[in-house]
């Protein structure tokens, strides 16, 4: 892991199935260290899945960087997913629900954007793919005390 600026970071390649596992466990890892709840751990966990599973399946391979990061105080998880791919000539199409470019349920980019905060996609024809997530850690409220 590198240390810069306050962020703790660790870039990770993505270029074949046992990739694709070792990124899942590796951002299971830092979601339990930053401190997400089990139920936001899994959001994640599957977002950088299907994430890392376009990479390797539509952009040939890449590589991912995840980053502890804070806003306002709160804790959060930054995973950035890289391509040197053919790029994406509809960003708005491919993040529709039910498409798909090749054989599968078309819900990779559209489920991975609804289980994040935040969302970003830079893709253009013959420039690869940059998409950027970020899960910040949600506290529950605090109970009510009792009057």
């Amino acid at each position: 892991m590198t240390h810069t600026a306050g962020e703790t970071s660790v870039r990770l390649p993505i270029h074949s199935d046992l990739d694709l596992v070792l990124v899942r466990q590796q951002v299971r890892q830092l979601a339990v260290a930053v401190g997400f709840g089990l139920v936001d751990q899994t959001k994640l966990v599957t977002a950088a899945s299907e994430l890392a599973r376009n990479a390797l399946v539509y952009g040939g391979g890449g590589q991912v960087e995840c980053a502890q990061v804070t806003r306002s105080g709160v804790p959060g998880l930054r995973l950035t997913f890289t391509d040197e791919g053919p790029g994406i000539a509809d960003v708005e199409q491919a993040l529709c629900d039910g498409y798909t470019s090749g054989g599968g349920l078309g819900m990779g980019l559209g489920g991975a954007r609804r289980l994040v905060h935040d969302f970003e996609i830079d893709s253009r024809p013959g420039s690869g793919t940059t998409v950027t997530v970020t899960s910040w850690v949600t506290r529950p409220p605090r109970p009510r005390e009792a009057r």
